[in-house]
């Protein structure tokens, strides 16, 4: 599994991408349990892993692509259209001058799923 999460170029992963190793779900999340403990991953919801990238700023581990890039991806992958929110719209058209925060993700339907890193959770605008 490891060489599949460094040759892939996919950010994010779900349980799903890994049933071709086994089927057996127990065995599977053990190895990414291990794969997260040693900050090749990261666990960014049920289920939903983000690839680990070291920040020389803090010193500490971040999703690769940043949370929001892989929280798309993830829903993406449980068959969710995403699209930019109001906010980046009204940014990109001019007609705010307020910079979006990066954690908002319109969506085509009702999500239930959270997907969060230390401590900061992704919120969804039905667009």
């Amino acid at each position: 599994m490891y060489k599949k999460i460094q040759r892939s170029k996919d950010l994010a992963f779900v349980l799903v991408d890994f049933y071709k190793f086994s089927k057996d779900s127990d065995q599977i999340i053990r190895a990414l349990r291990k794969l997260v403990k040693d900050k090749v991953l990261i666990k960014i919801g049920k289920g939903a892993y983000a690839k680990a990238k070291h920040s020389e700023l803090t010193d500490n581990y971040m999703p690769a692509g940043g949370l929001l890039n892989s929280g798309r991806q993830v829903l993406g992958k449980f068959g969710i259209k995403t699209f930019p929110s109001s906010y980046d719209i009204a940014y990109n058209s001019g007609q705010s001058m307020q910079i979006p925060t990066g954690r908002v993700i319109g969506v085509n339907r009702r999500v239930s799923r959270v997907i969060t890193f230390n401590g900061v959770s992704l919120k969804y605008e039905k667009i």
